[in-house]
């Protein structure tokens, strides 16, 4: 049974790679997901506010307000127990290099160009085998237009590309007028993988106080259904490699997204939930699934079920929305 998929030219012991999340803000939990059988790493994000600003802007931002919203706490560690510099993010990863066996991806979460570019240096310098952007970006503005909005992503990834020869993938949101014609232009741009979505964590309104207060969901399986409609449609047709992530929390969500033509699928929400040892589990069962259905590899199955392997591409279209309002009793 081959499981072994390729990634932005990363050759992967399988299609199960931890997106960026805490559980790589230490070495100990890292050497747990590796353990598990994950295929690659990506770290936390580090945030371009970091990189620009002092460490004590940022703790007020991460700490602020807190107290107010259990759920986060409850996922997620208490910021004073970590080093979240730049530089100590640096040397994680440096040591995550020489303790795992496994590719490790470094994230930058950011919007601008600014020090992402010298910073990106430095994660190459540090060992890591491939960068992943996360451009968490609302445009608020209504005098920008969504082209502006889509040139801004262009020439981060073209300033990142320029200054490191490992590969860069850009995590993108699914909120662009065209978005097949903005993954056309990261992928003419030179981008090495997209992965399909970041999800924006909207805010609430707390009725006691009055403020907007942050709030942290965790990712439900329905979460699923748009990254599965857009790699479909992508697959294919550009040559960057494709990632889906948001709502892949069982074996059946990865032998969807590989299916419809993901190179891999990453877990966030179903290892905080259930650990690590998770992906272990996910594994037994797609090599169970894969027996039964007689599959010999990852890669046989890969595409199988895109917009351009189906017997009706519609069916990721217009036609999809018609037959979903007449199939409901």
């Amino acid at each position: 049974m081959d499981l072994s998929t390729t990634y932005m030219g990363l050759k992967l012991k399988n299609p199960i790679v931890p997106s960026a999340s805490p559980l790589s803000y230490n070495l100990d939990s890292m050497q747990q997901l590796e353990d598990a059988g994950a295929s690659a790493i990506v770290m936390y994000s580090i945030f371009e506010e970091q990189i620009q600003h002092e460490r004590s802007a940022l703790f007020h931002y991460l700490s602020h307000g807190t107290e107010s919203f259990a759920e986060a706490l409850s996922y997620f560690p208490d910021v004073q127990q970590y080093n979240l510099g730049p530089d100590e993010y640096l040397e994680l990863i440096q040591q995550a290099k020489r303790a795992l066996e496994i590719p490790i991806i470094g994230s930058i979460n950011g919007v601008s160009v600014g020090g992402w570019i010298e910073y990106a240096k430095k994660i190459e310098e540090a060992g890591a085998d491939a960068i992943e952007l996360n451009i968490y970006y609302i445009p608020t503005d209504p005098n920008v237009s969504c082209t502006a909005v889509e040139n801004q992503y262009l020439e981060v990834v073209k300033a990142v590309k320029q200054s490191v020869t490992i590969p860069v993938s850009v995590k993108l949101s699914a909120f662009f007028s065209s978005l097949a014609h903005t993954a056309k232009r990261l992928d003419d741009a030179g981008v090495n993988g997209l992965v399909l979505f970041n999800r924006f964590y909207q805010p609430d309104i707390d009725l006691e106080t009055l403020e907007v207060q942050p709030n942290v969901i965790l990712s439900s399986p329905q979460a699923l259904r748009l990254p599965l409609r857009w790699i479909a449609i992508l697959h294919g047709k550009i040559n960057a490699s494709l990632a889906a992530t948001s709502g892949i929390h069982t074996s059946e969500d990865v032998l969807k997204m590989l299916m419809v033509g993901a190179d891999v699928t990453m877990m966030c929400s179903a290892l905080l939930k259930h650990g690590p040892e998770h992906i272990a589990k996910v594994l037994r069962e797609i090599e169970q699934w894969m027996t039964t259905n007689e599959y010999i590899s990852v890669q046989q199955m890969k595409g199988s079920m895109s917009q351009m392997s189906v017997n009706e591409p519609a069916a990721f279209e217009r036609a999809n929305y018609m037959k979903s309002l007449h199939s409901y009793k």
